[in-house]
């Protein structure tokens, strides 16, 4: 039987690859601030969720600390965690960035999902699980030096991630910056008018297929566009 967890399961990507699995057959226990009813709906008894904000790691921790992981795992001959959840902001030149937006970008990047790493891989190996793949979700920002993104391009990178131009909401808040935060808006305008951007559910069907292929692992960093 296989399990996953994937973070920021109530929206954009990280609700496509969390139907995805679910619609697979596979166990979800999502993530994030806020539930998902249309998911909970569709899949009755499949999919699990819990309520956290992933930039309080004090509270992540004691809930790590609290057994509902463990008990999701058990059971589970292969456990799939999916680090998806993100902030782009503060976005915009270094310093008129706040540090409390700061602190909250790199606690959810960051540090929530090399806590979710970590903790998967002690309970898995506890419950003696057979195999655990972990997939960090990431952006090119993690790759190529973006002007005003200095916090989340550096909190992408500090993952072994791969990336995608996806649709989601957070291409929204991107196309809404103002162009003195964000020189290279226009871009992303363009990618959007233009029909360039993949759509999440299309994004997550390359994703999951990556994450249970027989690929997964060969390289650190992969990108979905170079293993289509």
């Amino acid at each position: 039987m296989i399990k996953a967890i994937v973070t920021g399961h109530s929206r954009g990507l990280g609700a496509a690859i969390a139907g995805n699995l679910l619609a697979r057959g596979i166990a979800v226990l999502g993530i994030a601030r806020h539930g998902n009813a249309a998911l909970a709906a569709g899949f009755p008894g499949r999919l699990a969720e819990a309520a956290l904000d992933l930039t309080d790691n004090a509270r992540l921790a004691a809930w790590l600390d609290g057994g509902t992981l463990a008990a999701f795992v058990a059971g589970s001959e292969q456990v799939l965690l999916v680090n998806n959840a993100g902030l782009l902001a503060p976005v915009g030149q270094l310093a008129a960035q706040p540090p409390e937006a700061i602190a909250r970008a790199i606690g959810c990047n960051v540090a929530a999902a090399l806590m979710l790493a970590a903790a998967s891989a002690r309970i898995s190996a506890a419950a003696k699980v057979a195999g655990l793949r972990i997939l960090h979700i990431s952006s090119g920002a993690g790759r190529y030096a973006i002007p005003g993104w200095s916090v989340y391009g550096a909190g992408k990178a500090a993952l072994d991630h791969h990336a995608r131009v996806i649709d989601t909401g957070m291409q929204a808040e991107i196309r809404g910056t103002p162009l003195a935060d964000f020189p290279l808006r226009g871009k992303f305008e363009t990618l959007k008018e233009s029909g360039a951007l993949a759509t999440p559910e299309d994004c997550a069907a390359g994703i999951v297929a990556h994450l249970l292929g027989e690929r997964f692992g060969e390289t650190p960093v992969a990108d979905l566009r170079e293993l289509a």
